[in-house]
């Protein structure tokens, strides 16, 4: 036999499953930097930076500062939270959006949900490993459980997909309902979980041993923030500047009025005597602005205490007024500068300086002064940006948050590939019976018919051969 009409070999199976061939593949940069960014809205991103900034100056301020300064970390903290967990959760949950409806009817639904959830759970499960670390007063398994930053960003991932499954007016009055009843339904679970195990489960699961953003009130933003993205989205479909103007004066608006109500909801001023710090930790704040002898604060408004009512209109209506300037200098005015750009990659790779910004803060407790610390901090902030630029460029991210959610989105994809492969062949393999099925039907039909018709043919000649009676 020539060796033209030799088949060509099939090549050789590899010893490792396909799964892990994939994972192995070397994955972009710009994907590393892109995964959860929406294209053409490059102030998501920007305001992204502006917020993981602020959250590595708190956490610093308050780590950094020796006792004479301390109280000023109390008093910025206080008023500047608003730049911190809040609108990077707000963000957070826009991204998701974009996420969502920029790959709807390009991939199968089983896939976009398979990512989502995927990514949502790693998040959290970082979030847990996080709580092993932060909260070394609670028991073992109990300190698994705790609403951080990033157990409440992961959960907001999976809450955002089912969100976008309402109508926007079901998820405007879920989402009010839940931010005016959660503090009542929290006082209640507070009070009443030491007598009965019912609820101390409740308010475990709800507020947890690490109550900075509980699951109520702060479900409700999301249902909420799920509107904005919305809008976020259609600008960025539409592309043209009116549309961009009429967004940007919406949500100054809507930020606008958010605020003030805020405001006027939470003007009343609290103390520990009158709400429990271990349900409301952010109220421990007022201690610090106290530790010096200038001014004693009788106590905080509430609606600079972390999740009650005007506190979580306060910051919706912040979030959106960021939003809103970041979005008119980058989206609308097109300003590029070096400030920009260095927020929008700070942005970008947010979740990894939030996780590795903590390691070098127990190095310099108490040390610094007011004098000393800005120096300081921008030194820090800057060796961060350029150990993240190092990881990305040099190391292609591996081991990053960012990676880990790209491998755990391709896992996603790859299991809804199967799974249609599999559906596939199995819908083929019914209709090719079912073929057969309808083709035997038809031969049966056809020999029954023919065999009718050789029985009348028979019939007649059977009546004339009779006899007579």
């Amino acid at each position: 036999m020539s060796l033209e009409n030799q088949e060509p070999k099939k090549p050789e199976a590899t010893e490792s499953p396909p799964l892990f061939n994939y994972l192995r593949e070397e994955i972009p940069l710009e994907d590393l930097r892109d995964y959860a960014s929406p294209q053409r809205i490059e102030s998501i991103d920007a305001v992204k930076g502006f917020a993981i900034i602020f959250i590595i100056l708190a956490h610093a301020a308050g780590g950094w500062f020796d006792a004479q300064w301390v109280y000023i970390f109390g008093m910025v903290f206080a008023a500047l939270d608003i730049m911190g967990p809040s609108l990077f959760i707000f963000l957070s949950a826009l991204s998701v959006i974009f996420s969502i409806k920029k790959k709807k009817g390009k991939l199968p639904d089983n896939v976009i949900r398979n990512r989502i959830f995927s990514r949502g759970a790693t998040i959290m499960l970082i979030g847990i490993i996080y709580n092993i670390f932060s909260l070394p007063n609670t028991p073992f398994p109990l300190n698994l459980w705790g609403w951080n930053i990033l157990m409440f960003i992961g959960f907001s991932q999976i809450c955002s997909y089912y969100a976008l499954k309402m109508s926007g007016t079901t998820r405007v009055i879920l989402g009010l309902f839940i931010i005016f009843t959660a503090p009542d339904f929290r006082m209640f679970l507070y009070l009443e979980k030491d007598a009965n195990l019912f609820y101390w489960i409740l308010h475990f699961l709800i507020t947890s041993p690490a109550p900075h953003v509980t699951l109520v009130p702060w479900v409700g933003v999301i249902f909420i923030s799920t509107i904005f993205g919305e809008m976020l989205y259609e600008a960025m479909m539409d592309g043209s500047k009116e549309y961009y103007v009429a967004l940007c004066r919406s949500f100054i608006f809507w930020g606008a009025f958010c605020v003030l109500l805020g405001i006027l909801l939470g003007s009343a001023l609290q103390t520990p005597d009158t709400l429990p710090v271990e349900e409301y930790p952010h109220l421990d704040v007022l201690r610090i602005m106290n530790q010096q002898d200038y001014y004693q604060f009788p106590g905080l408004p509430e609606f600079l205490i972390r999740g009650t009512v005007g506190n979580m209109f306060y910051n919706l209506g912040a979030a959106l007024l960021i939003i809103a300037i970041f979005f008119y200098l980058l989206d609308i005015k097109k300003k590029e500068n070096l400030f920009f750009s260095m927020l929008k990659y700070y942005g970008k790779v947010s979740l990894s300086l939030f996780l590795i910004h903590y390691t070098f803060v127990p190095i310099f407790i108490g040390q610094f002064s007011i004098a000393v610390f800005p120096f300081i901090i921008l030194a820090y902030i800057g060796f961060m940006g350029f150990f993240m630029y190092l990881w990305m460029e040099y190391w292609s991210g591996v081991g990053s948050p960012e990676w880990i959610m790209i491998q755990m989105g391709r896992v996603g994809q790859k299991t809804g590939e199967k799974v249609k492969e599999e559906a596939k062949v199995v819908g083929d393999k019914l209709e090719k019976g079912f073929k057969k099925t309808v083709d035997l039907t038809k031969k049966t039909v056809e020999l029954t018919k023919e065999e009718l018709k050789k029985i009348k043919k028979r019939a007649p000649k059977k009546e004339e051969n009779a006899p007579e009676s």
